[in-house]
């Protein structure tokens, strides 16, 4: 019984590829792209036909090859298509970053799920197609943006979300350096827990609310006051806890981790990725690499909080943490891309504003990738960190419709990613005006 539907698929494939797009549904799409971006091979293809039904990739051939019948044709002949963008450290369903700390307090549930819709359009906008959430203040608002974009009632990209911050009392994850007498409702506190049993039954209570992965605030923060970046605020058997208790339910941890020594615990503890790993060390790139540990690492938005924080007046000590850390990480990153260790790109965005992830494209390059190299880390390579490469990442047969135009050669100069002429999330364009 097991053969049949087999036989039957590989049939319809022969008959495809003989008669071209006629013989897909002709309610589809084609898109015909000037050039196109094969990152799994690394080649640029040219004048290509993508042929999309139901959401998902059928064939990519040669345009002269094709033969588009009823099907509606995109011509992107004068774009380079690329697949849609991914970035794996984003704060959509949060309030932007500003230099009152109090900010995510002053605005209500009602005031943050506009706010959220509003960020989704404009991530999805620049071309970004799918993200992972990597936490919220209002423990839970991302599932719920989630939730409201899977069912169309607002477009935005494809989200996997943390739900919560696993934080200790007072952490990295809290809201801090808030005026005597200001009470933080509990439910911006749905993740803070000391102690590897109170770990575990929060890393439960966030799986059972629906979050997909959990995300452990390993480290102090350099955005949260009072906290040092460099200092563990986790055990290893804290994060451990975490990190067996996620498995039971299939899922992972990732660890907000700067300092050397929460890099290191993270890492032993089992964790997927560490995020940020500012201050990391010849001997954690080590142990990543070892462990097959992500690496996510933020390095534009030192820049912008540099610059905007003394513009605005954010407090001191940010701006203090901001300077030390900045440089270093981007050293650390260049290591790491030099070590071989995974990594996959993930921009802090809600620090700076929505829709300019692919600013960190040309700074990836200036320290160390390729231009491949770093369009592969929002693409394929995210897609792994994932664990969806076999959903998400190329345009190839199967795998979601997720395409995006841009001005210009990316593989020439990485900085046209932020020229985006189109996009096409699961089959559907995304209207840019």
């Amino acid at each position: 019984m097991s053969t049949r539907p087999a036989a039957w698929l590989l049939a319809l494939c022969a008959l495809a590829c003989v008669q071209g797009v006629r013989a897909a549904d002709t309610q589809g799409t084609v898109v015909h792209a000037g050039h196109l971006l094969d990152v799994d091979s690394g080649k640029m293809l040219v004048d290509q036909a993508v042929l999309i039904s139901n959401g998902r990739v059928v064939s990519v051939q040669s345009w002269n090859s094709a033969a588009p019948g009823a099907a509606k044709v995109v011509d992107w002949t004068a774009y380079t298509v690329v697949p849609g963008l991914m970035d794996m450290h984003t704060h959509i369903a949060d309030v932007l970053q500003s230099a009152d700390p109090a900010g995510p307090l002053k605005t209500s549930a009602a005031q943050q799920a506009f706010v959220g819709a509003q960020h989704a359009r404009e991530t999805l906008r620049a071309g970004f197609t799918t993200v992972r959430d990597v936490g919220v203040y209002r423990g839970y608002a991302d599932i719920a943006l989630r939730d409201a974009i899977n069912a169309g009632e607002v477009p935005g990209p494809r989200m996997f979300v943390a739900g919560a911050y696993i934080t200790v009392p007072g952490g990295g994850g809290e809201i801090t350096g808030l005026t005597k007498g200001t009470v933080v409702p509990p439910e911006f506190r749905r993740g803070v827990s000391q102690g590897v049993e109170p770990v575990r039954k929060h890393v439960d209570d966030i799986l059972d609310h629906g979050a997909d992965w959990i995300k452990v605030i390993a480290t102090g923060a350099v955005l949260a006051a009072g906290t040092d970046p460099g200092q563990p605020e986790y055990s290893e058997a804290e994060i451990h806890g975490a990190v067996t208790e996620a498995a039971k339910r299939g899922v992972y941890v990732a660890a907000h981790a700067h300092g050397e020594e929460g890099i290191e615990r993270a890492i032993r503890a089992g964790v997927r990725s560490v995020e940020h790993a500012s201050l990391i060390t010849d001997r954690g790139i080590a142990l990543a690499k070892q462990h097959g540990t992500w690496l996510v690492m933020d390095i534009y938005n030192g820049d912008y909080i540099d610059r905007v924080g003394r513009r605005d007046g954010w407090p001191a000590e940010i701006l203090r943490k901001n300077t030390e850390t900045t440089e270093t990480q981007r050293a650390g990153f260049r290591k790491a891309v030099r070590a071989g260790v995974h990594m996959a790109f993930g921009t802090d965005e809600g620090v700076y504003p929505y829709g300019d992830n692919a600013r960190q494209f040309a700074y990836m390059v200036r320290y160390g990738m390729t231009p491949l190299q770093a369009i592969r880390s929002a693409t394929i390579d995210a897609a792994r960190l994932l664990g969806k490469e076999k959903e998400l990442g190329s345009i190839s047969p199967g795998k979601a419709a997720d395409l995006v135009a841009v001005a210009c050669d990316p593989l020439h100069d990485v900085d046209c990613l932020r020229q985006v002429r189109g996009v096409i999330k699961a089959g559907q364009p995304f209207p840019m005006d």
